[in-house]
C-alpha cells in the first residue's frame, strides 16, 4: 500500500511502514514541508497514496469537495508516542485492505477506529 505521512505525524511512522513493505513517504522528505493541505491531497491523488495524518482539516477538505479519494487516516484523542501510533495503525492494517483504505476517512483513537466511505454523504 502507498502511503503519504504528513507533518504532524512523526516520519518514523513511514520508516516503520516501509519496512512492512508498504511505498511510504513523508510529506518533509518531498518538499511538502510548509504545503497546503490541499497541495498535499492533490500529490496523494496524484501519486495514488492513502495521507496518514492528525489534522483535521483533510477529512472536512474531502467531506466539501464531496472527493472520492484520497483516502486519510487520521489519528485523534491527543499526542501519540511513535510507538503508540505504530501500534494503532497495525491494527488498521489488519482490519481493512488496502481498497477500504483508499476510498475512506478512517479515524483512529486509543479507544475505536471509525470508517467513513467517501465520498462523504
Amino acid at each position: 500500500m502507498r502511503f503519504l505521512v504528513d507533518m504532524p505525524v512523526s516520519f518514523q511512522l513511514a520508516v516503520w511502514l516501509n519496512e512492512q513493505g508498504h511505498d511510504a513517504v513523508h510529506a518533509s522528505h518531498i518538499g511538502l514541508f510548509n504545503a497546503k493541505d490541499v497541495l498535499i491531497i492533490k500529490e496523494a491523488v496524484k501519486q495514488n497514496r492513502v495521507i496518514i495524518t492528525s489534522d483535521l482539516d483533510f477529512p472536512q477538505i474531502l467531506a466539501i469537495s464531496r472527493a472520492q479519494d484520497p483516502g486519510v487516516v487520521l489519528f485523534r484523542g491527543g499526542n501519540y508516542s511513535d510507538h503508540e501510533m505504530i501500534d494503532l495503525l497495525k491494527r488498521v492494517l489488519e482490519r481493512y485492505p488496502e481498497e477500504r483504505l483508499a476510498h475512506a476517512i478512517t479515524v483512529v483513537d486509543k479507544a475505536r477506529i471509525r470508517r467513513c466511505p467517501l465520498p462523504v454523504e
